[in-house]
């Protein structure tokens, strides 16, 4: 059993926790910006059926998008070490992590690599080639038409895979990564004042989760004015 609820002790660890945010905006940043690369990668065999690479890509996709994130880091922080001393290399002492952010970005990319298609798929074809029926190369049209239009149609697919990846880095405290949530369970354990602990947890994440929102939704607007304009 815990100790009787205070609310004080939420204000008190709203402010032990800040310093935690750190760890927890680097996994999020880190695993965003690695995984767009790998699902631009990813993406380009399902764009241009290239049938080898597009049997390939459609394997990780599945993977990474049928399994809990949760195995797939503990596949990763447990197996690819072993794995790796088979070809004589030894990750003992890699930071766990290199591991998360590695985990969360070839999750992520799974999901992006399907945003990236669809989005890309969306614009209307016809754009393309009225685009190359007036002189403009592949590139032209692709960085002119197809780009901003896609972007509109992406980014509310972005921003929740973004929010989505923010609250699955709550279970890198399994692999003792103190981010937020494994700074949470210390300070609770410490003060068996649990609930007040993640009441606190929650308003942080529910915070960061807001302002991230607003933003995306601020950049939602101008890439749809600018998409109509290319129209």
């Amino acid at each position: 059993m815990g100790a009787p609820f205070e609310f004080g002790f939420v204000l008190d660890y709203l402010v032990k926790l800040m310093p935690a945010i750190n760890i927890t905006l680097v996994i999020v940043a880190s695993s965003i910006v690695l995984g767009l690369g790998i699902g631009f990668v990813v993406a380009l065999p399902q764009l241009y059926n290239i049938p080898v690479l597009k049997r390939l890509s459609q394997i990780y996709l599945s993977f990474f998008r049928g399994t809990p994130v949760l195995i797939q880091l503990f596949l990763f922080y447990y197996g690819l070490p072993e794995m790796l001393k088979l070809v004589a290399i030894d990750a003992a002492k890699v930071p766990a992590l290199y591991f998360v952010i590695l985990t969360y970005a070839l999750h992520s990319g799974a999901f992006m690599a399907e945003m990236i298609r669809a989005a890309v798929a969306s614009v209307d074809r016809g754009q393309v080639e009225a685009a190359y029926s007036v002189g403009m190369s592949g590139r032209q049209a692709f960085v002119r038409i197809v780009l901003p239009q896609a972007l509109a149609t992406a980014l509310p697919v972005f921003a929740n895979l973004v929010i989505a990846n923010l609250k699955d880095t709550s279970l890198a405290f399994t692999i003792g990564i103190m981010e937020l949530t494994g700074k949470s369970q210390t300070l609770a354990v410490m003060s068996r004042h649990f609930l007040e602990t993640y009441i606190a947890l929650a308003m942080i994440y529910f915070l960061i989760s807001f302002v991230l929102e607003k933003l995306f939704l601020l950049l939602e607007r101008r890439l749809q004015r600018r998409g109509l304009a290319a129209i």
